[in-house]
């Protein structure tokens, strides 16, 4: 500790490692603040909730499994559920909450498996390496930070020694007439020697235990770059199972979406309706829409919310002809695949021209590229003036 004081105020020298340890050093102590604030931050990430991370915590401290948590997506799938069958699951409202719950289900399972997938795979390696390597690297550089205090002590009490053996040395006076003088300075001389052969000796001990001590935390130290490499496998990881993940929503979203625009005709009409019409009467599109398609509907399906004079002039794309004024260009948002030969599969980024036919449901429009023709579902499409 008075080694110690004495640096921090200036008065004692200390032993500076070598540059390259001073490296390995560094490098260690960026890893390891990196190392905290990527593993803090992930963890926002994975659950932004506050509580829920400081309860997830204290279990983890406590050895206990975390309860398991219904992720928003799923809760939000069960009030669509429920509020669909008090507004009546055959109503169109009702239907819609039903589908569109049933992917809010989805992709809360899809974000629980990522969460699952992301702590396995890439928080706890980390939380692994500061709760593991990090404390026995933090551990031996205290006891090399020991030894070298040590060490600095012992060659500061040698150079003391040697600097009083000196001084005795050059005291006795051979031409001293008092011999009693002479003896004690000769005595105070032989006393330091002794002095100075013990604190030799024990600097040699305290160099073996300190070189030994940089060797152990050197080796360590170098370990690091083997986490880094770890952790970049780990990284790759994460960004796998983010990847499938978005991919997963994504797709989820995409097919509600065709779902929701392919049956937006037959809720909205019937919505508007005041009596719907008999069942005999119903358009041959509205039960294709509902029903799985079945041997008794015809081969030449209508399209929803079109009359049938419309419907089946789109069928045949060369008899459509596009009005004279009202067509516009559009860039596709998204890929879409054509459920039928009445649609025009769509590539992200392609420009197209569209336009709408009397009677068309609002949500589709009418499709040209080059010499194709087809619906295009708007919701897929940015228009340009």
């Amino acid at each position: 500790s008075l080694q110690f004081t004495e640096e921090k105020l200036g008065q004692a020298e200390k032993t500076e490692l070598d540059a390259h340890f001073e490296n390995l050093l560094a490098r260690a102590d960026c890893t390891k603040n990196w190392t905290e604030k990527i593993l803090r931050q992930t963890e926002v990430l994975l659950q932004p909730n506050p509580s829920a991370r400081v309860e997830e915590f204290l279990y983890e401290k406590l050895d206990r499994k975390v309860p398991s948590r219904v992720t928003n997506g799923e809760l939000l799938a069960q009030y669509m559920t429920e509020a669909a069958n008090d507004f009546g699951p055959g109503t169109p409202y009702g239907k819609t909450l039903i589908k569109v719950g049933e992917t809010q289900r989805r992709l809360g399972a899809a974000e629980r498996d990522f969460i699952h997938s992301a702590s396995i795979n890439f928080l706890t390696p980390l939380r692994n390496f500061l709760e593991g390597d990090w404390r026995t690297i933090s551990k031996e550089r205290r006891i090399l930070q020991n030894r070298r205090l040590d060490l600095d002590a012992c060659k500061a009490r040698l150079k003391k020694a040697k600097a009083a053996e000196a001084k005795a040395a050059a005291v006795p006076d051979f031409q001293e007439t008092r011999p009693r003088n002479y003896v004690l300075s000769a005595s105070a001389s032989a006393l330091w020697s002794d002095e100075v052969e013990k604190a030799e000796h024990e600097l040699r001990l305290t160099q073996t235990e300190f070189d030994r001590q940089a060797e152990v935390t050197r080796l360590l130290l170098e370990g690091i770059s083997s986490t880094h490499v770890n952790h970049l496998r780990c990284l790759h990881e994460f960004v796998e199972s983010q990847t499938n993940y978005y991919a997963q929503c994504y797709q989820y979203m995409l097919d509600l979406q065709k779902q929701l625009g392919r049956f937006s005709g037959t809720f909205v009409g019937n919505a508007e309706s005041t009596s719907p019409p008999p069942a005999a009467t119903s358009p041959p599109a509205v039960a294709a829409a509902t029903l799985p398609a079945v041997p008794t509907i015809p081969v030449v399906p209508t399209i929803v919310g079109v009359p049938n004079t419309v419907a089946e002039s789109v069928l045949n794309p060369n008899e459509v002809k596009p009005p004279a004024s009202g067509t516009r260009k559009a860039r596709v948002l998204y890929d879409y695949e054509a459920a039928d030969s009445t649609e025009l599969a769509l590539l992200a980024d392609e420009m197209i021209t569209v336009y709408s036919l009397p009677g068309m449901d609002p949500d589709w429009l009418i499709g040209e590229r080059g010499n194709q023709k087809g619906k295009v579902p708007v919701t897929y499409l940015e228009l340009l003036s």
